[in-house]
C-alpha cells in the first residue's frame, strides 16, 4: 500500500514540475526522487498515456504547451515551411551586417535564407550549418570558419564536443540564432540536446544576439532551453508575430522587427 501511494504522490510531482518548468528530464527525476530510471521511464509513460505528458528525447514536454509541436519535422519540411517569410526575414537580418564584421549564424533554414541574402563584402562568418556553408561559399569575399564535430543529417548540421570546444577562443561581434520553440516564460529551446549547447556557448561569444524566426514558432517548447526572451538584444521574425511577443519585446527592451 505505501510503495502505491509513493509512486501516486510522485507522480503528481511530476506533473506539477512539468506544468511549472515546461519539461523535465530522466536523469534528474531520477535523482530528485531517488530512485532509478527505469523507473522514472514508467511514470512518465504513465502520465502519457493519461494524456499529461508528451515524450521527448531524454524526458517530457508539458503536453498543453507544445501539443502536435513536439516531434522535430523532417529536415527537407522545415526548409519549404514559410519560404516566403523566411526570406523575408533573412533579408532583413542581413541589413544588420557590416563589412569587416564577424558574426555566427546558427543552423536551420532561416539561417540558409540569411546565408542567401548576405551581400558578398569583407567579413567573417563562422557557423555549423551545412547549408549556410553552401550558400556562402560561392561569395569570393567572405571568410568563413566552419565549426567541426559529427553531422547531424536530420538538419544537415554539425555538433558535439568539438564543435563546442572550437568556439572557446572566438569573439563574434553577432549571433543570428535560429528557433524551433519561443515562449515568453519558458524561453527560446531546441529538440536536439547538443544544439542547445552550442547555442549556449555561441551566445556567451557574442556581443550581440539576434533571434531570427518565423511567427510559427511563438507560444511553442522543446525540451531543451537555450536562453530566456530577456537573453536576446533584437528579434525578427515575420508580421503574424502575436501581440504578447510584441509588447513582451517592448518590456525588456528587445528591438523586434517585422520583415
Amino acid at each position: 500500500m505505501t510503495a502505491t501511494r509513493d509512486t501516486s504522490q510522485r507522480r503528481l510531482q511530476i506533473s506539477e514540475l512539468v506544468r511549472q518548468h515546461g519539461s523535465v528530464q530522466v536523469t534528474a527525476l531520477a535523482r530528485q526522487f531517488g530512485v532509478s530510471m527505469q523507473t522514472v521511464r514508467k511514470d512518465l509513460r504513465y502520465l502519457v498515456e493519461r494524456g499529461v505528458l508528451a515524450r521527448a528525447y531524454g524526458g517530457a514536454i508539458d503536453s498543453n504547451v507544445v501539443g502536435s509541436g513536439q516531434a522535430e519535422p523532417h529536415y527537407e519540411a522545415k526548409r519549404t515551411s514559410h519560404l516566403d517569410e523566411k526570406r523575408r526575414i533573412g533579408a532583413c537580418a542581413a541589413k544588420l551586417i557590416n563589412a569587416g564584421d564577424t558574426i555566427a549564424i546558427d543552423s536551420g533554414t532561416t539561417a540558409i535564407q540569411l546565408a542567401e541574402a548576405v551581400p558578398d563584402i569583407e567579413l567573417t562568418v563562422v557557423t555549423n550549418d551545412f547549408g549556410v556553408l553552401t550558400a556562402l561559399a560561392p561569395k569570393e569575399h567572405i571568410h568563413i570558419v566552419m565549426l567541426g564535430g559529427e553531422l547531424r543529417r536530420k538538419n544537415m548540421a554539425f555538433y558535439g564536443g568539438l564543435t563546442v570546444e572550437a568556439l572557446d577562443d572566438l569573439h563574434v561581434d553577432l549571433l543570428f540564432l535560429g528557433v524551433d520553440g519561443f515562449d515568453l516564460e519558458r524561453g527560446i529551446s531546441t529538440h536536439y540536446e547538443p544544439e542547445a549547447m552550442l547555442n549556449r556557448k555561441m551566445v556567451e561569444a557574442a556581443r550581440k544576439v539576434v533571434a531570427i524566426t518565423d511567427s510559427s514558432k511563438f507560444g511553442k517548447v522543446c525540451l531543451h532551453r537555450i536562453i530566456p526572451i530577456s537573453g536576446l538584444d533584437a528579434l525578427i521574425t515575420d508580421t503574424g508575430a502575436p501581440d504578447d511577443v510584441v509588447q513582451a519585446c517592448q518590456a525588456l527592451g528587445v528591438d523586434l522587427q517585422r520583415a
